[in-house]
Formats: C-alpha cells, sequence, structure tokens
C-alpha cells in the first residue's frame, strides 16, 4: 500500500537509519499517486541524493521503499526519472498512437437509447432492429451501428458512457378431462397453430390480481396478449374470442397445457365455433410440448408487464393496452429467432438459431410459400403493409412505452395508499 510520512523528525541518515531498524515511533496516513510521488522528490532533495555515496544512497532507497510500499525495481525507475528531469511525473496516459474508434460516443447513446426504448432485448434482435433503423426506415442515424458484431454491441453495453445513460406465476391444477386431444401438434411450416397460456399477475393480501391470456402462432410467433379479471369462462370467452379473431391468417389449432381454464366444454364449444379443426393438450413429462408460449411468458409478458400485483379491476385498461399498443408492437416491430432444422450425423434433429434468419413475425409470415393462402377472407397484405409500415420501430417502442407509463400512473392512482 502507498503511504506517506509524517516525516517532521526525519531530517539526518543516522534518523533514517534508525527508523529502519525499528527503534523510530512513526505515523502513516494514505495519499493519491501524486502526493507519494512528490513525498519522493522531496526527501531526495532534502538529503541531497545526488551527491551521496553509494551506502548512503541505498539507505535512503530502502527508507523510500518502506514508507510507501514500491519495489526496490519501482524506486529504481522513479529515482532515475528525478535525476534526469528533476521531478517524478505520472506517466499514465493513452497511446501515442491509438487505434482509430470505429463507434464513437453518439454510436454508444444511440444504442443505450434504442435499448431503453425495446427494453434491452438479445444482442442479435438489437442488431435486427439497428440494421430495419437504417435499411429500412432510412434512418441514416444507425449508418455504422447496422453492422455491428454481437460481441463488439455487448462491449459497447459495459462501456461507461452506455450505463451512465441506461438507467409468480400460478401453477395450473392438472385434471382428468377427456377434451383434447394429448399430443404435440404437427404445423408442418403451416400458420394458425397456437400454442395458449395464462400469466397470473401477482397476490396482495390474498387478494387475486388478474390474469393475462398469452397466444402466439407457433409458425410465425405471431402473438396476441389480453388480460382478464378472473380466469372463470365468464371473463376468459370474450377475450379468448377476440384474440383468436385478431390473428389475421386462419386458426386451424389450439394447443394448451392441462389448466381447467382451458380444458372444459365451455372453450371446447368456442373453438367448435371458431372452426378450430383440432385442439390438443401437452403429454405428461414432455415440458417442451408448451414451451414456445412459456419462454413468451416470461421474454414478454413478463418485461412489460411485470410481476407486480394489479387488480383485477384494472383489466379492461390493461386488456386494452395489451391487445391495441403491445400485441402491434410485437407482430410488426420486435424481431424474433425462427431455428433452421437439420439432422445430425446420429440422426437427432437440431435447431440452428441464424441471424440471417431473424425477422418479425409479419415479415416471416411474408416470407412462407404462397402466404396469401393462410390470409383470412377480406385480409390483405396491403392491408398489413399499411399497418407494418405506419410507423418505425423505435416510433413504435416508443409509443409502447409511452402508453404503459400512463397506464401504470392510472393503476398507482387506484391502489390505496399504505397505512
Amino acid at each position: 500500500m502507498i503511504v506517506t510520512l509524517q516525516t517532521q523528525g526525519l531530517q539526518t541518515l543516522e534518523q533514517l537509519r534508525a527508523f529502519l531498524e525499528g527503534s523510530q515511533p512513526i505515523d502513516f496516513d494514505v495519499p493519491q499517486r501524486e502526493a507519494a510521488n512528490d513525498f519522493i522528490a522531496q526527501t531526495l532533495r532534502r538529503f541531497g541524493y545526488a551527491r551521496l555515496g553509494k551506502t548512503n544512497k541505498g539507505l535512503v532507497r530502502r527508507y523510500l521503499c518502506k514508507v510507501t510500499g514500491r519495489s526496490r525495481a519501482q524506486m529504481t525507475r522513479l529515482i532515475a526519472r528525478f535525476r534526469a528531469t528533476g521531478r517524478i511525473d505520472d506517466r499514465r496516459r493513452g497511446p501515442a498512437k491509438a487505434f482509430p474508434r470505429r463507434y464513437t460516443r453518439e454510436d454508444v447513446l444511440l444504442l443505450a437509447e434504442l435499448d431503453a426504448l425495446h427494453g434491452t432485448l438479445s444482442g442479435p434482435a438489437t442488431r435486427k432492429l439497428c440494421e430495419r433503423a437504417y435499411v429500412l426506415f432510412g434512418d441514416d442515424r444507425y449508418a455504422r451501428l447496422a453492422g455491428i458484431s454481437n460481441g463488439h454491441l455487448y462491449n459497447l453495453r459495459h462501456g461507461t458512457a452506455y450505463q451512465h445513460r441506461r438507467g409468480p406465476m400460478d401453477k395450473t391444477r392438472p385434471v382428468k378431462v377427456n377434451i383434447g386431444e394429448r399430443r404435440k401438434p404437427a404445423p408442418n411450416g403451416q400458420p394458425g397453430f397456437l400454442r395458449v397460456d395464462s400469466v397470473h399477475q401477482g397476490d396482495l393480501d390474498g387478494i387475486k390480481g388478474l390474469y393475462h391470456i398469452n397466444l402466439v402462432d407457433e409458425v410465425t410467433q405471431f402473438q396476441f396478449v389480453g388480460s382478464v379479471e378472473r380466469i372463470s369462462e365468464r371473463f376468459l370467452l370474450p377475450v379468448l374470442e377476440a384474440l383468436i379473431s385478431a390473428f389475421p391468417f386462419l386458426i386451424l389449432g389450439f394447443h394448451t397445457d392441462n389448466g381447467s381454464e382451458y380444458i372444459n366444454r365451455q372453450v371446447a364449444a368456442l373453438l367448435n365455433k371458431l372452426q378450430v379443426t383440432e385442439f390438443t393438450k401437452s403429454r405428461a413429462r414432455h415440458t417442451n410440448d408448451n414451451a414456445l408460449v412459456e419462454s413468451k411468458n416470461g421474454s414478454v409478458v413478463r418485461k412489460h408487464l411485470g410481476y407486480s400485483h394489479i387488480p383485477g379491476r384494472c383489466a379492461a385498461p390493461v386488456n386494452h393496452f395489451a391487445q391495441n399498443v403491445l400485441s402491434p408492437y410485437l407482430n410488426f416491430h420486435r424481431p424474433c429467432f425462427f431455428p433452421t432444422e437439420a439432422v445430425d450425423a446420429r440422426g437427432r434433429l437440431r435447431k440452428h438459431y441464424r441471424y440471417e434468419d431473424m425477422m418479425t413475425p409479419y415479415d416471416k409470415l411474408k416470407s412462407l410459400p404462397d402466404a396469401h393462402q393462410y390470409l383470412k377472407p377480406g385480409t390483405t397484405f396491403q392491408q398489413l403493409d399499411a399497418l407494418a409500415s405506419a410507423m418505425s420501430d423505435n416510433e413504435a417502442a416508443r409509443q409502447l412505452n409511452q402508453t404503459r407509463a400512463e397506464l401504470f400512473r392510472s393503476i398507482n392512482k387506484t391502489q390505496n395508499p399504505a397505512a
């Protein structure tokens, strides 16, 4: 540890020798590096180091090493610097010819702004947003960030400038009901096979919060979210019907876990009314059967609506936000990974998630062969293109954040203050 010495009483070489032998009492305090260097220079001047003999020079050097904590090699370099220039300067500084920076401070702040808008997505998703902002929406500020790599993106996120700018689910009860076929859906690359799950928005003093209904298409990852006051059929069925009807393509399959809120005759009658031909449920000991929607529960619902308790009486405004603001953002502006399947040497099916295959759910729908054949009657890609291009990704994220902030302010005002 570097220390400086209260040396009023050490004025001669004999006193130094006595101090080094341990017979001289002394006090220490902790200085800065510059103060330690100044102390070394003053000591060398006081004892006239350049005029001393070899023995006394060694005495002064050992004394300075002891009181400053520097090694003998370090002290030798500092003394040589003092004898050459008459002072000891801190030579720590940047290289004379530093490598040029490809990404400027403005790029780092722009990345922080993008992450704040979209909630700090994964590296590839953020890259895709930068690429879309520059190529698709013509924002020249993203010219450099559009070509950034994953590794360098995370390096920028760890930087000081970026850091300065950024600042429980209920388990469903299994019941034995002969409704729904117990198997994994097989969409075979065709959209319209939904994965469904519920997310509970916390308890408070024994009072249940509202529930979110999350529907995700397996092939395109088109997603619609709704909210209900209670999970009973009276609240669930109208919202479930509205969510299924909101998909731009025909719905052919409905897959859920074994929760009784969906495995019942009322939901089966609703699906029959909407001409959904397949009604399937997860198999025992096959946790991946409904993994897609489970992952969306965390990466979307919890990310944007959190874990805190929201009273059931606030279901109507939350449902309006989820269906009219959150869901369009997810489908037209939020990039998703889509796997490429390949069979390895052992005959196992492997999924590879390539950056080139990352796109929004709407772009994925358009990329399917003969995609127009899957659309509902009266729905065209011209209508959907108008919705997708009505605002940029960043504008949609900004609208999402502003509307969500207003929503939570209104919810907080309805809460009773704590006693």
